[in-house]
C-alpha cells in the first residue's frame, strides 16, 4: 500500500519562497515524488526548479521565464537518494535559482 507525504515549507522569511513536496513511499522505499521551489514573484506563483520522477527517472527541471524547461538527470541509482538530494537542493541553493530567475526575467535585484 502506498503512503503519501505531503507538505509545504516557507523558504523566506517574507513567505515568498515555498517548497512543495509530494511523495509515495512503498515500505520505507520512495516509489514516486515531486519536489519543487516556488516563487510569489510579479504578483504570481512560479514554479522555478523541480524534482521529480515523471517519465520513469528522477530528473531536474529548470524552469525558465519564457516556459522553456531545462531537464537534467540524476546520477542516483535509487528515489530515496534523489528525493533526499532533491529537498536538501531546494533548501540551501534556492535563492540562487531565484535569483537566476529574476535575472532571466530583467528584474534586478
Amino acid at each position: 500500500m502506498l503512503k503519501e507525504l505531503k507538505f509545504t515549507m516557507s523558504l523566506s522569511p517574507d513567505l515568498k519562497d515555498r517548497l512543495r513536496v509530494i511523495a509515495y513511499k512503498e515500505k520505507q522505499k520512495i516509489v514516486k515524488f515531486v519536489a519543487q521551489y516556488e516563487a510569489y514573484i510579479e504578483d504570481e506563483w512560479r514554479i522555478i526548479v523541480r524534482y521529480d520522477t515523471a517519465h520513469g527517472f528522477a530528473h531536474k527541471d529548470i524552469i525558465h521565464p519564457n516556459g522553456t524547461t531545462e531537464k537534467q538527470p540524476l546520477p542516483f541509482m535509487d528515489f530515496n537518494t534523489a528525493f533526499t538530494f532533491a529537498v536538501q537542493d531546494l533548501k540551501v541553493l534556492w535563492d540562487w535559482y531565484k535569483i537566476a530567475y529574476k535575472k532571466e526575467l530583467g528584474i534586478d535585484e
